[in-house]
């Protein structure tokens, strides 16, 4: 069994933090429905989904995948890069406590869970202004006591590492080429998004299938065309927050 825990949108989303992208008024009761729409298409695709209560003191805390990183083993409590967003982790430890043993990134260690990449047993970590090397090095060392390959990747002009390259399956990823190298990823089959749509390569895998944002249809001709289901959302709202699919949620097998 699947499960995905969420968070409900924080009533303070419009004081969020951004980096790469410009600020732009957010309709709340908009983010409200189209989260609950996500967290309908996750049920819809065999997740029970466990939805905590939002978290007013933390704008950022629907975004509920940057504070652990969750494998078959252990869940890793990570330490957000954002100081803003430090406080956000215990509720999700408590929820995270009936599944995993919990372990924790500690200071001066930074590392956000968007930046984290898991194919396999193969870990993939942004090295981003978001997490440090000790951030990383600790990761790779919690990981590697399961048997986790943990590789650092340099990424360009975005905030996470799975702005840049998510999986669609485990030989296959999306890309974009302009915020992370090829190279990095020469193992498996890469699609690129369409150039027209640069920010499409943040989907979330679930199972054969993928949820991606609604607004790059161009990329999922490419990603149908490989044989792979793609199930659209609109997250516009949470876009404007500079999140995507992938972190507003942590899924994995019970």
């Amino acid at each position: 069994m699947l499960i995905a825990i969420t968070r409900e949108v924080s009533p303070s989303l419009s004081e969020c933090e951004l980096s790469f992208v410009d600020r732009a008024p957010i309709d709340h009761a908009r983010a409200n429905e189209q989260h609950r729409a996500y967290q309908r298409a996750l049920a819809a695709l065999g997740c029970e989904v466990a939805e905590l209560p939002a978290e007013p003191a933390f704008p950022d805390a629907v975004f509920v995948e940057d504070v652990a990183v969750v494998v078959d083993e252990v869940a890793v409590m990570t330490r957000p890069g954002a100081e803003s967003r430090r406080g956000e982790g215990p509720q999700v430890a408590r929820a995270l406590a009936d599944y995993r043993e919990l372990r924790a990134i500690e200071a001066p260690g930074t590392l956000d869970g968007g930046d984290v990449l898991r194919i396999g047993k193969r870990v993939y970590v942004g090295e981003s202004a978001r997490s440090n090397a000790e951030g990383i090095a600790q990761l790779r060392a919690i990981l590697g006591e399961y048997g986790y390959s943990v590789y650092g990747v340099a990424i360009r002009g975005c905030l996470h590492l799975k702005s840049a390259v998510t999986a669609l399956a485990d030989d296959t990823v999306l890309l974009q080429p302009a915020w992370v190298d090829r190279e990095a990823f020469a193992d498996y089959c890469i699609i690129e998004v369409d150039p027209a749509e640069e920010h499409a390569a943040n989907v979330l895998r679930i199972g054969d299938r993928v949820i991606s944002p609604a607004c790059f249809p161009r990329t999922h001709e490419r990603i149908r065309a490989a044989g792979i289901e793609v199930v659209t959302v609109n997250v516009s709202e949470l876009q404007k927050a500079e999140g995507a699919v992938t972190c507003c949620s942590l899924v994995f097998s019970a």
